[in-house]
C-alpha cells in the first residue's frame, strides 16, 4: 500500500474492534508529543462543546461586528 486512496480502501474492510485500534495506534504517534495537560485541555474543549450552549452562525456575525466596531 502506497497511498492514502490505499490503506483508506484496506481500512474500510475491518472490523470496528480494529477499527478502534489503528485509530489508537495512530493517536499514539500523532499526540506523542502531546503534554498530559494539552490533552486534558482538550478534553475539557470537548466537553464543553458538548455541555455548554453554541452560537448560531448570524449570532457569530453579530459578535464580530461588534468586536470589529470597537
Amino acid at each position: 500500500m502506497s497511498t492514502v486512496t490505499e490503506v483508506e480502501q484496506a481500512l474500510e474492510k475491518f472490523s470496528p474492534e480494529q477499527m478502534k485500534e489503528v485509530a489508537d495506534w495512530l493517536a499514539a504517534r500523532l499526540l506523542a508529543d502531546e503534554s498530559p495537560d494539552q490533552l486534558a485541555a482538550i478534553d475539557a474543549g470537548l466537553r464543553s462543546l458538548r455541555i455548554e450552549p453554541t452560537l448560531s452562525e448570524e449570532q457569530v456575525r453579530q459578535n464580530i461586528r461588534g468586536w470589529v466596531a470597537q
